[in-house]
């Protein structure tokens, strides 16, 4: 066996906080950014596989199954916990031609599809109400009208 072995403990908590730090940086999760900041996957493969030069995602993911598997169901997990929102995304193959849906998976099973193509969104947080501005302050920041 080459390369270095993680246990699922490690692994939890490294996904935990990839997980969080991507929410901070874009908004929200993907299994697939997930992937590519655990080193799963290059952005260069990630690239065949969106123009349709690989068959499916999986074939060019660095691992097994059962981690794929894992690291999706943590990714859920984080979600449930937190209260983010469920979005299918679908990813459609780039480049010239007809845009056909990207496969995730060997087998297709929709499921698994479905799984993989889940991001997760946190509930933006409620603006506090806005309150009127007095006359004395529109008419101190020049947002009264020369008529009033």
């Amino acid at each position: 066996m080459g390369g270095v072995s993680i246990n699922r403990q490690e692994l939890r908590t490294k996904v935990r906080l990839v997980v969080d730090a991507l929410v901070l940086e874009k908004g929200f999760v993907s299994p697939l950014d997930v992937f590519l900041r655990l080193g799963k996957i290059t952005p260069k493969l990630v690239e065949e596989w969106r123009f349709g030069r690989v068959p499916y995602l999986e074939r060019v993911l660095h691992g097994n199954l059962s981690q794929f598997s894992y690291i999706i169901s943590l990714i859920r997990e984080k979600a449930r916990e937190v209260g983010w929102k469920p979005s299918y995304t679908a990813y459609m193959r780039w480049g010239k031609g007809p845009k056909q849906p990207l496969r995730f998976s060997k087998s297709g099973d929709r499921n698994i599809e479905l799984h993989y193509a889940t991001h997760f969104v946190p509930d933006k947080p409620k603006a506090p109400p806005r309150l009127p501005l007095s006359r004395e302050i529109r008419q101190q920041n020049g947002q009264e009208g020369e008529s009033g």
